[in-house]
């Protein structure tokens, strides 16, 4: 009889294991989270990279072929229009010097006989022997041959040191061109130096910049240059300055692309408004947000939680109609900014979207309501 009964209770405890196990196979082993639409700003913006340089920058370069004499001003320094630079010692071509003091001793030769034949011809012209018109022919001749003597002295001084000596040392002299910033000197004491001339672009001595009027200049992808105008407002941010946005307007997109690296780009140029605050120097790397889209307060959801349908690419989600029940649900999509996308149609702010990548187990649900 006890065994019987021990038999019995062994019996009911296995069906009710058996009935126990049946019912948790019938649930679902894991259920999915879900989030509801939102209404928010979705701005879609790019980003050109490029930098920030001065508007007005000029390169100095010498009138004259020559070996640097001094440098006066560093890099960095303020100047004003005229301000001296630099001098540049000539060193004079023993050719051209040679040929330079060869025409002036044959106007010399010129000038002696000019001054002999003016004075025979002019106690002629005293004594009645010739006429006032043929004395003023000689007196003419001998005038030219003085004048000729004069540009052949300041040619060979020239040549020689590089100015005339009338005219000062204009030609030795490096000055600056406009007012502002040297931004840099290429060059010291003792190099050689080649004048500027209409077939060699001479050697840089200084550049000068205008620090207080500063341009970004990057590069747009050709699928995104078409959606900019000119005069758009642009944030620039700056590599080597921490939280801080400099406002810009954009004035100039290149009517020509180039190619780089496989892909199209056009060159953008931007006003960029300056802080007194900060000091920007030439040549900073900076990016330019561009908003190219931008709607207020529109029906949105994480666009993580989109699935796209693997034959037509169409997006789709997942809403529940049920515990761990869901219906795929189509739907039409307007701008992202890559984190958020638009809701045109399909869903609404009430219906719960399936977080389809993640997922918890029942299990775990049920502990931590029991907690």
């Amino acid at each position: 009889m006890k065994k019987t009964i021990i038999f019995s209770i062994i019996g009911i405890a296995f069906i009710a294991i058996l009935v126990w196990f049946g019912k948790m196979n019938s649930k679902s082993a894991v259920e999915y989270e879900t989030e509801k639409p939102f209404k928010t700003n979705i701005v879609k913006k790019t980003v050109a990279t490029g930098k920030v340089t001065p508007l007005e920058e000029i390169e100095i370069k010498p009138q004259i072929s020559g070996i640097i004499d001094r440098i006066f001003l560093i890099e960095g320094a303020k100047v004003k229009k005229g301000d001296l630079i630099a001098k540049v010692r000539v060193v004079p071509n023993e050719q051209s010097l040679s040929s330079a003091r060869g025409r002036v001793n044959s106007i010399q030769i010129q000038l002696n006989n000019a001054k002999i034949s003016y004075d025979r011809n002019k106690t002629l012209y005293d004594k009645g022997v010739i006429s006032r018109a043929e004395f003023e022919n000689v007196e003419l001749s001998y005038s030219q041959a003085k004048q000729d003597l004069q540009n052949a002295q300041n040619d060979y001084q020239i040549i020689r040191s590089g100015s005339s000596g009338s005219g000062g040392s204009a030609n030795t002299n490096i000055r600056a061109q406009i007012s502002g910033t040297i931004l840099e000197i290429p060059v010291k004491e003792g190099d050689q130096v080649i004048e500027s001339n209409n077939f060699n672009a001479g050697t840089t001595i200084a550049s000068i910049a205008d620090m207080s009027k500063m341009i970004f200049e990057g590069k747009v992808d050709e699928a995104e240059v078409g959606k900019i105008e000119k005069d758009i407002d642009l944030e620039i941010i700056l590599g080597a300055v921490d939280d801080k946005k400099f406002p810009a307007k954009l004035n100039f997109i290149a009517p020509k692309g180039t190619e780089e690296s496989g892909a199209v780009q056009f060159t953008i140029k931007a006003d960029v408004t300056l802080d007194e605050n900060y000091f920007l120097r030439a040549g900073y790397s900076a990016n330019a947000e561009i908003v190219l889209e931008q709607k207020d307060s529109v029906l949105s959801l994480r666009e993580a939680l989109l699935q796209f349908d693997k034959k037509t690419e169409k997006p789709y989600v997942e809403i529940k109609t049920g515990e761990d029940k869901f219906e795929r649900k189509d739907i039409e999509i307007g701008i992202s900014d890559g984190i958020n996308v638009e809701i045109v149609s399909g869903i609404t702010k009430d219906d719960e979207v399936k977080i389809w990548n993640k997922m918890a187990k029942k299990k775990d649900d049920d502990e931590e309501n029991t907690d």
